[in-house]
């Protein structure tokens, strides 16, 4: 779910205070997006909308999100938005972000 090792990485190359406040910023980009994900949304701005979170979940750890906006990208530039599955990515982000905040000490936004 969590790429711990990627974790580690970005503390050590930002420092653990920088790495409080981009976990921080990551975390309230990425509530406020899934809040604009629409599952009636045209083909382009899904991809967008999964594009957008896949890059920072990807550079946050969090694998699993990344994974599936990445197939969801897809998807949707292929024209197959009903194998897009919104709610699995909210749900997927919950866990993650739930998991990530139990487990890395960071302050919930």
């Amino acid at each position: 779910m969590i790429d711990w090792q990627r974790i580690r990485e970005l503390k050590e190359e930002v420092g653990a205070e920088d790495f409080e406040e981009i976990a921080t910023l990551f975390l309230q980009e990425v509530d406020g997006a899934m809040t604009q994900l629409d599952p009636d949304a045209n083909a382009q701005k899904m991809a967008e909308d999964l594009h957008f979170l896949k890059g920072g979940a990807l550079n946050l750890g969090f694998e699993a999100l990344s994974d599936l906006c990445q197939a969801g990208e897809r998807a949707a530039l292929e024209g197959r938005l009903q194998d897009v599955d919104i709610a699995e990515v909210k749900r997927i982000y919950a866990a993650s972000r739930a998991h990530f905040l139990a487990q890395s000490g960071t302050t919930p936004p």
